[in-house]
């Protein structure tokens, strides 16, 4: 089986994309995380849930754990909402990366190597030209290794 064979349609987000959006979107797909693709569609980032998370936590509550425990309970549940127009490419963390991807044609034992190695549950799925074919979730990836197990 090949990741083509297991890839599902997901959506996605642009850098120009608020913070907020980009969250939604996580949130309504029920994604273990995002990827943000470029005007042509091919993925430049694949953000685990937790670096989407760190979208929508201002930086200074990150960095100063005594500063978030002065904001009161009520304040505190709805800290994102201040983020406003905040948008995807504002927060990202440093450098850009290599996204996260694997070619249509990867065995499923790569897919689980990179997740593995890159400690992501969403891997893109590309074509030979970098365009989003779809998407590997970490349960999507393990569901179909134990249907194809050998004590089935």
């Amino acid at each position: 089986m090949q990741a083509g064979d297991i890839a599902q349609h997901v959506p996605t987000v642009t850098t120009r994309d608020t913070v907020a959006r980009a969250v939604r979107v996580m949130v309504v797909s029920r994604l273990p995380g995002l990827i943000v693709v470029d005007d042509r569609g091919r993925p430049t980032v694949v953000l685990p849930g937790t670096q989407v998370l760190r979208l929508a936590v201002p930086r200074e509550y990150q960095a100063d754990p005594a500063l978030a425990r002065t904001i009161d309970e009520a304040h505190a549940d709805i800290f994102w909402l201040e983020l406003g127009d905040m948008v995807v490419r504002d927060c990202l963390p440093g450098p850009a990366t290599t996204p996260v991807t694997v070619p249509r044609n990867a065995t499923l034992l790569e897919v689980a190597a990179l997740m593995a190695r890159q400690h992501s549950p969403l891997v893109a799925v590309v074509e030979r030209d970098g365009t989003l074919v779809g998407a590997i979730t970490l349960e999507r990836l393990l569901t179909s290794l134990a249907v194809l197990g050998p004590d089935d």
